[in-house]
């Protein structure tokens, strides 16, 4: 079998609503429970008891996870509306629901397809921002301590915005609305205290807040280190590591099944066991990896490679480049 040979099934829907299966219905409804839950949040705080807060802040932050490479990650590959208007408003949604802004973690998301977590070149630079190697030493990967709590500081805005500026559809108008709608909806939380009468300066929610907000980025790119730590950045087949967990596949919609994902980014969730059926002695051959645990644990792996034993390689980017970014989206 030939990467050439492998073609992907595409889901076909009647719905007037939804573009590729009505199936979309369960990660949409997740996506407005998570902007529910979040909003609960603040109206609970000043009634509820801390102990019980810091259970549901926690809560919150793995949603947040399960939120950006679930529900999120999906809609940027295959939007889940017919209506463009739709699509937006409920990036609209999910930007609240994070924190951040749906529009920008798709250019950024689509960088990382063009370079599937790329090694350094000669001149240390990677086509992926959001490569495991980008700020390696030596052609390795750096210590996934530093990319899980630094990576949240390391977007460049501008080059993000600019990203969204050479499409030309839109997306830097709807990229900067979602940033100002976060903005706006935490600038509230943080000036009005919902309580009967209300108060103002909601100094202590926003205490509570933004930890569990940051630390549920920081488990989004630990799932995203151990996602590519491993893998063969100069293997289409090998380009991410993947986990079969049902559960945790039912949760984040199948973007367990990374490795398959990065070789064929366009295959909808609905269908990524039948494709991984077809690609399954393709990846033997090519030494894909796969671990037990959900990639966020991948920590715990006894088979977890170790760091400073890889092999020091340039880089087969261009050829990478062009297939994934003629499939991505």
């Amino acid at each position: 079998m030939t990467a050439d040979s492998i073609r992907m099934e595409r889901p076909t829907t009647g719905s007037k609503l939804f573009a590729h299966t009505r199936w979309d219905a369960i990660p949409a409804a997740a996506s407005l429970f998570h902007l529910a839950y979040f909003l609960g949040l603040f109206f609970l705080y000043p009634h509820a008891p801390l102990w019980v807060m810091l259970i549901l802040g926690f809560v919150y932050s793995l949603m947040v996870n399960a939120n950006i490479n679930g529900i999120g990650h999906n809609f940027i590959h295959n939007p889940f509306f017919r209506s463009n208007l739709l699509n937006r408003l409920f990036g609209v949604t999910q930007s609240i629901a994070c924190c951040f802004s749906q529009t920008m973690y798709d250019a950024v998301h689509m960088q990382h397809h063009k370079g599937n977590s790329d090694r350094q070149d000669e001149n240390g630079e990677t086509i992926d921002w959001l490569s495991i190697y980008k700020h390696g030493d030596h052609g390795e990967a750096e210590s996934p301590w530093s990319y899980v709590f630094l990576s949240f500081f390391r977007d460049d805005v501008g080059a993000i915005r600019k990203e969204l500026g050479k499409r030309n559809n839109g997306d830097l108008f709807w990229g900067n609305a979602e940033l100002a709608a976060f903005a706006t909806t935490l600038l509230v939380m943080a000036t009005v205290v919902p309580t009967e009468p209300i108060h103002f300066i909601n100094w202590r929610f926003m205490l509570f807040f933004l930890p569990f907000w940051y630390l549920g980025h920081c488990f989004s790119y630990l799932n995203g280190y151990y996602r590519h730590y491993g893998a063969n950045p100069d293997k289409p087949v090998a380009w991410g590591v993947s986990s079969y967990g049902k559960i945790y596949n039912w949760l984040f919609f199948y973007n367990g099944y990374h490795a398959e994902h990065h070789f064929r980014p366009k295959v909808h969730w609905t269908k990524m066991e039948k494709f991984r059926e077809q690609v399954g002695e393709l990846q033997k051959q090519e030494g894909t990896r796969v671990i037990k645990h959900a990639h966020m644990l991948a920590f715990l792996d006894p088979d977890l490679p170790k760091r400073g034993k890889g092999s020091v390689t340039s880089k087969s980017a261009g050829v990478a480049a062009f297939v994934s970014n003629a499939e991505s989206k």
